[in-house]
């Protein structure tokens, strides 16, 4: 194996950082991981930038002995690398690189006002946790650091740029920070020039224009490992400088790419920490809604998302929880094999969940208005409460509110998906994910070999095109004809009993809206 003539990526997702490492046919052959989690901290969900640099180590380290122990020499050098993270939020340095406010993630709904005004402004919808929103925000709080900034940034574009020494950011991820132009291949000027007309007042020493990334498109290069960056990266010493580097991009492009979705008519779903659809559009949008984000793939095409801020952390919590009732009998638990042990379990449940309703919401959900989160159970006096319909019920919360904002969109816009993609952790354990959620879309739902590697390879597969792709050669189509034309997938159609039972789920779910909303006021 000549490890120079391989691809890198590497993703900080909500949960963990994961590399993974992919040969010249695209194959996964190794991978690291490093766990880590989100503090809230005076009622913010912030990572700290030290944790980001600790973990990336971590997860390299980890990588490096990966592929020291399969291949038996080191990791010396790849032929590129990419750097994804999870999307958007708010990360500002000053002029020597130095981070003026904590970084405040995509799970906070703390933008309310910000993303209202700029929404009307704009007259396209900004998210609470799009860039723009954070920095307005920021502004409106008459925050002191705000007058320091130099740059505005993702947690993907930092890692880059401690690496490469670049404020560069990828399409995909640069149309979550604030509104994008197709035909310029840049932030859309228009409304640059409109924030910075409705900030003229405070009489700032930056222009918006100043403190944004520069924008790559999928297949340009986007820099080169530095000294410094190696030295970071690789704490022995052994990895060389000079690699070059693809644009970093969100987990929301590193997802499409991970699934091949990125021609129009195609969609992904990414389940894991929190959920988001991803459907590629055939035409613009008529007009904007509030619950929906317009985004790009990493190659320019548009995007119509709908996400919602938590899929799977209440899950956890509940199969921890009877993980802990069965450690209390003194018996050693496996939860490599509770879960899969408890997903299957599901699909004994009753199609409707016997009226066992779950809200798995840590924070707020724009898609249901609900500006807080309160995890919470409810249930009928005559529900039967067994761990299969608890489970059932507990996967259709995970993805109810996403299929809220999908049934939106195809109502309002009659936009539709050929073949809609799975990744990430909820569709783990083979079969079970894709079932409840291909009953709850009514639509076959595909997840392919390699669902279970998911952004970071997605990431790997970038970094290849760059170096790898033909005199012109679109990124759809080198998807198509060089990474998924013999890629393995499996395809579970919904059955007629679960679209009816998921739906009667949802309508009592949707009832129980105002008591989750109520629940809010709980401190």
């Amino acid at each position: 194996m000549n490890l120079k003539n391989t691809f890198l990526g590497i993703e900080l997702g909500s949960t963990r950082i994961k590399a993974v490492l992919i040969d010249e046919n695209h194959n996964p052959i190794a991978s690291g991981s490093y766990s880590w989690e989100n503090d809230l901290v005076d009622g913010v969900w912030v990572y700290p930038l030290e944790k980001a640099v600790e973990g990336l180590r971590a997860c390299y380290a980890d990588l490096r002995k990966n592929v020291e122990a399969k291949f038996g020499q080191p990791l010396t050098r790849t032929a590129a690398i990419g750097i994804s993270g999870m999307m958007h939020g708010y990360l500002v340095l000053d002029h020597k690189g130095k981070q003026l406010a904590p970084f405040r993630t995509w799970r906070n709904t703390i933008t309310a006002p910000a993303a209202a005004e700029l929404t009307e402004l704009f007259q396209f919808n900004i998210p609470q946790r799009w860039s723009i929103a954070h920095l307005y925000q920021a502004i409106l709080n008459r925050e002191a650091h705000v007058k320091d900034i130099a740059q505005l940034t993702t947690l993907s574009g930092y890692i880059h740029g401690l690496l490469t020494g670049e404020s560069v950011i990828g399409v995909g991820e640069a149309s979550g920070m604030m509104p994008y132009d197709d035909l310029s291949g840049n932030f859309d000027t228009d409304r640059i020039a409109l924030f910075d007309k409705l900030v003229s007042g405070y009489s700032f020493p930056w222009k918006l224009k100043d403190i944004l990334p520069t924008v790559k498109r999928a297949g340009e290069a986007a820099g080169c490992l530095t000294e410094a960056g190696a030295a970071l990266l690789d704490e022995t010493g052994t990895l060389e400088a000079g690699i070059p580097f693809c644009p970093p991009e969100g987990d929301a492009g590193t997802g499409m790419v991970a699934t091949g979705a990125v021609f129009p008519r195609t969609g992904s779903i990414s389940a894991g920490t929190s959920a988001f659809s991803m459907q590629v559009l055939e035409r613009p949008l008529k007009k904007y809604y509030p619950e929906i984000d317009v985004v790009a793939t990493p190659a320019g095409k548009t995007v119509a998302m709908a996400h919602t801020n938590t899929c799977t952390s209440e899950i956890d919590a509940w199969i921890n929880l009877i993980a802990d009732g069965i450690r209390a009998m003194g018996m050693d638990v496996d939860l490599n094999e509770l879960y899969p042990t408890l997903y299957r379990k599901a699909l004994e449940g009753e199609t409707d969940c016997s009226g066992i309703i779950a809200f798995n919401y840590f924070a707020g959900e724009p898609l249901t208005a609900t500006e807080t989160g309160r995890p919470m159970l409810v249930r009928l006096p005559d529900s039967k409460l067994n761990i299969a319909n608890l489970m059932r019920s507990q996967l259709y919360g995970a993805i109810a509110t996403l299929k809220i904002g999908m049934d939106m969109l195809a109502r309002e816009e009659q936009v539709e998906s050929d073949r809609m993609l799975g990744h990430g952790g909820f569709f783990k354990t083979p079969g079970v994910g894709q079932q409840i959620l291909a009953d709850a879309l009514n639509v076959p739902i595909s997840t392919m070999e390699t669902a279970g590697e998911g952004g970071p390879w997605g990431m790997a597969l970038l970094a290849a095109y760059m170096l790898k792709k033909e005199p012109g050669e679109s990124l759809e189509d080198y998807l198509q004809n060089k990474v998924f034309s013999t890629a393995k997938s499996s395809c579970v159609s919904p059955t007629v009993e679960g679209a009816k039972g998921f739906s009667a789920y949802l309508e009592r779910y949707i009832a129980c809206l105002d008591a989750q909303k109520a629940a809010a006021k709980l401190h």
